[in-house]
């Protein structure tokens, strides 16, 4: 199996074209730019048939106009409940359902949290994890359609980290690294384990007294942080939307 990525100048989104050399092959998402992909797909003699969209958010779908263009009729699978918000998308992508590419059986697991939709995808021992969870860090849950930070915990506890430890991630933005790598290092998951302790600073998170649990590192070389609010509910938001008060 081959695996190529484009990166999103500004955004630091991937798409990823996923095949087998003189087969049929997949994108997933469709962020851009997409025209090394295409000549990816020329150089291995790959065939696209499916694009596969872990979610729905502008980064991820900005050319998917241009992939339908260059492959007519080609399938764009996105997950049922966001399907509405992605007028190029044919079908659905179904957690529990596989989709077969050529010889390839792509399974789909349900990853809510980032968004209701979210979806990861999982390879040939390589798993396509979307905006869940990335090389050091995980999703927000303040983007639009987010469900939340529970869903985001569990998707990233219960489904990715019930994977083996040698399975390879590739995220929706920036580098790849492993299920074991996170599942030993990634503050956010140290933490969730009983590894680490919980922070107790008070601070000011967008706008609003909070506590902060963790200031963690994000994809961008920026910070996510974990705060609880004053009535106990979790929360992850930017971490530039937050002051430490004492």
């Amino acid at each position: 199996m081959i695996v190529e990525r484009s990166l999103l100048p500004g955004y630091l989104t991937n798409t990823y074209l996923v095949g087998e050399p003189g087969g049929a092959a997949f994108y997933v998402d469709a962020g851009g730019p997409m025209d090394p992909l295409f000549a990816a797909a020329e150089r291995h003699a790959m065939t696209p048939t499916h694009v596969l969209l872990t979610h729905h958010h502008h980064d991820h779908v900005l050319e998917l106009e241009d992939v339908v263009a260059q492959h007519p009729g080609i399938e764009v699978l996105i997950h049922p409940a966001e399907r509405d918000l992605v007028p190029a998308a044919t079908g659905d992508l179904l957690p529990g359902r596989a989709v077969q590419v050529g010889e390839l059986e792509v399974q789909v697991l349900h990853t809510p949290g980032h968004t209701a939709g979210m979806v990861a995808l999982l390879v040939e021992g390589e798993v396509f994890t979307g905006d869940t969870l990335f090389q050091g860090s995980v999703g927000g849950v303040r983007a639009p359609g987010a469900t939340g930070y529970a869903d985001l915990r569990s998707s990233v506890m219960d489904t990715l980290l019930a994977l083996p430890d040698e399975t390879v991630v590739r995220p929706g933005h920036t580098d790849p690294t492993t299920i074991g790598e996170e599942r030993e290092h990634n503050a956010f998951i140290r933490i969730w384990r009983g590894l680490d302790p919980e922070g107790s600073s008070p601070c000011v998170a967008l706008g609003e007294p909070a506590t902060l649990i963790l200031l963690g590192d994000d994809y961008d070389g920026g910070h996510k942080a974990w705060v609880r609010w004053p009535d106990g509910r979790d929360d992850i938001v930017p971490g530039s939307r937050v002051e430490r008060t004492g």
